[in-house]
């Protein structure tokens, strides 16, 4: 059984301790923050500290820490001859021999349900036998294992951007156009649904709709009529820019 040890308690923390734990062949034998108040919610499952001189020897060492602190918490801690993986999407592996990423491609928030089998786990190590052992760890969570260099991570994390974040916070502008006409949001959520359906059999260039790929101009200008917000008008022309070049090269 591989002991680790996790540093954090954030979203990512949160979830990775969960999958963790429902693994047959992993256990997290501490959790980390410098924080107390954040320990209390994994104190009755396994040991905690806000010292990181107290970090007991484990197998990896799992950083769900936000990227301006992950350097300097891995060097506080290099002594470890356990792996020290990070979970960041953005940054590089760092440079010490027994560094490594363990990156679970998937938007976190606690206290949402998640199918863990199905979370890409990107990987990467100095090492082979590390990488081996981030493998194994992975395997026992999911399906879905890659081994991916820093420079992909990279771009992936910037995919992920606009396919997550982006398309998240266009969800925020469409909620509050509706609220400010007194109108649920609830209603676009089947068509939320069908748009997300559709491009896990399709690429999404294949079945983009819309008035700016009719090059409906009439619409176009109704809509950009409509819209309350300048940051809203600025949103929509920039996309429908977007979609019809981008259409216009297909």
């Amino acid at each position: 059984m591989f002991s680790i040890v996790i540093l954090g308690t954030g979203n990512v923390a949160t979830h990775m301790f969960q999958a963790l734990r429902e693994t047959q062949k992993c256990a997290v034998i501490q959790v980390y923050n410098h924080q107390p108040e954040s320990l209390k919610a994994f104190e009755e499952f396994t040991a905690t500290t806000t010292d990181l001189s107290e970090l007991m020897e484990a197998d990896l060492y799992l950083l769900c820490l936000k990227d301006d602190v992950i350097k300097a918490t891995a060097e506080q801690i290099q002594t470890k001859t356990g792996v020290i993986a990070h979970t960041s999407g953005s940054q590089p592996i760092l440079e010490a021999s027994n560094s490594g990423v363990f990156y679970p491609l998937q938007t976190f928030s606690k206290g949402t349900k998640l199918d863990y089998s199905k979370i890409p786990f990107c990987l990467e190590a100095n090492s082979k036998d590390h990488e081996e052992l981030l493998k194994s760890i992975a395997s026992s969570i999911s399906t879905e294992v890659f081994k991916i260099s820093s420079a992909q991570r990279q771009t992936l994390h910037l995919a992920a951007v606009f396919v997550c974040n982006f398309t998240n916070h266009l969800y925020a502008i469409g909620e509050t156009i509706c609220k400010e006409d007194n109108m649920p949001f609830d209603i676009l959520k089947a068509l939320i649904q069908e748009t997300s359906a559709k491009v896990q059999k399709n690429s999404p260039s294949e079945v983009q709709t819309g008035p700016a790929i009719r090059k409906d101009e009439s619409s176009i200008k109704k809509h950009m009529s409509q819209l309350r917000h300048q940051s809203h008008l600025e949103i929509y022309r920039l996309l429908t820019q977007s979609i019809l070049k981008k259409h216009d090269k297909l």
